[in-house]
């Protein structure tokens, strides 16, 4: 493996933007689309390294910054080698800022408050003051040892109108260029592994700030591009089309994220066409655990891939807890590879979930993990068979 990152446009779709880009990090290479589970707090809900493998991950989200922070803390993660080391996950990893979390502690300002200068939030057990700045963010994230980390922002709220996203986006290119004199000051971990950083662009829902933003990530260099603020993912029509106001100005060698997408199989088939590369949620594992398991068919139509809903699904789900799979010895999908569908009915995942059995989580994240990454690899091979 090579001690560097680097990403480089395989193929492109004839009809529309998807694409399949592979990059190279000190932990292995990538192939896309590709979907990354949520280690948010240094493991998958549910999930082992090897199952994570089994199911098809590449590559995950480890260790979100805030909640490492928080509870081990840095010391240990650093005593122990890094997030890689310390969560046994020896292939490519990604970690975020911390930013959407004090975003989240931010609506009550007793727990945390923000300023031009970063995050200042409590301590949910020491009480004592947490500084997050730019500098700290990327500090934290270099000690957590992630192949690719992110610079520090501000998410831009939904509510507040165009003021409250001018100010975001503000703050955020400050924050940009604080995080990569941090970054550059040091580019590998204490591990000696080189990272990379992305730069996240935001503006809400309004074309000119998004288009502003992204010229602005763009002339500052970065390894990649994310796309960020509350609406990404949450609005997948809005997402739709703030991807289609700043596509055509993203340049094609690098790779394109957007933060936060992943609650359901179509999601994924829906930005991928429009040129996306990486994405994440916490979504798959917790529907698996709230009993909502992902059905459907995975079907070509119009040279492109559609995720089908089937009768009797609530969304391309079905949901365990209702009494018609209590005799039904079917598996969730018909045509899943998975471990749990080629081992297990539903009438057995209907038990477990109506007990609380604990055997039912693993098997039912196991199962829609596998899906998302199921869902990559076929469009991963339509674009490559053009």
């Amino acid at each position: 493996m090579t001690n560097t990152f680097h990403s480089e446009l395989i193929a492109k779709h004839p009809d529309n933007h998807a694409r399949v880009m592979k990059f190279s990090t000190p932990h292995g290479e990538v192939q896309t689309p590709a979907f990354m589970p949520v280690a948010t707090r240094a493991f998958v809900n549910q999930m082992t390294p090897p199952q994570l493998v089994e199911a098809g991950s590449q590559i995950i989200l480890g260790g979100n910054t805030y909640h490492m922070l928080v509870s081990p803390g840095m010391e240990i993660i650093e005593h122990n080698g890094g997030m890689h080391e310390f969560m046994n996950w020896n292939k490519p990893m990604l970690t975020d800022s911390g930013g959407f979390q004090v975003f989240s502690l931010s609506k009550n300002s007793k727990i945390c408050k923000i300023d031009d200068k970063g995050a200042h939030f409590k301590h949910p057990i020491t009480g004592k003051v947490i500084h997050l700045t730019p500098e700290s963010s990327i500090q934290a994230q270099k000690t957590i040892g992630a192949d690719i980390i992110m610079a520090f922002d501000e998410c831009t709220p939904e509510q507040g109108g165009r003021d409250a996203a001018l100010a975001a986006m503000d703050r955020t290119h400050r924050w940009l260029q604080q995080s990569i004199e941090a970054h550059q000051q040091s580019p590998d971990t204490p591990y000696g592994k080189r990272q990379a950083l992305f730069g996240i662009i935001q503006g809400g829902s309004f074309q000119d700030l998004r288009e502003q933003s992204a010229e602005v990530i763009i002339n500052a260099d970065l390894d990649g591009i994310a796309i960020g603020g509350e609406v990404i993912g949450f609005d997948m029509e809005k997402t739709r089309e703030v991807i289609g106001w700043v596509r055509p100005i993203l340049p094609e060698q690098k790779i394109r994220y957007t933060m936060g997408v992943g609650l359901m199989p179509q999601d994924l088939i829906d930005v991928v066409e429009q040129g996306i590369d990486i994405f994440d949620c916490v979504a798959p594992t917790r529907n698996a655990r709230h009993g909502a398991l992902y059905h459907g068919k995975i079907v070509k139509t119009d040279n492109w891939l559609r995720f089908e809903t089937m009768d009797g699904d609530d969304r391309g789900r079905i949901l365990i807890k209702k009494a018609i799979y209590k005799n039904d010895d079917r598996p969730i999908m018909e045509d899943c590879s998975c471990y749990t569908c080629e081992n297990f009915s539903r009438a057995y995942l209907h038990y477990l979930f109506k007990d609380k059995l604990p055997a039912y989580h693993n098997l039912a994240s196991i199962h829609n993990v596998h899906v998302m990454h199921e869902v990559c690899t076929q469009m991963r091979e339509m674009i490559l068979a053009g």
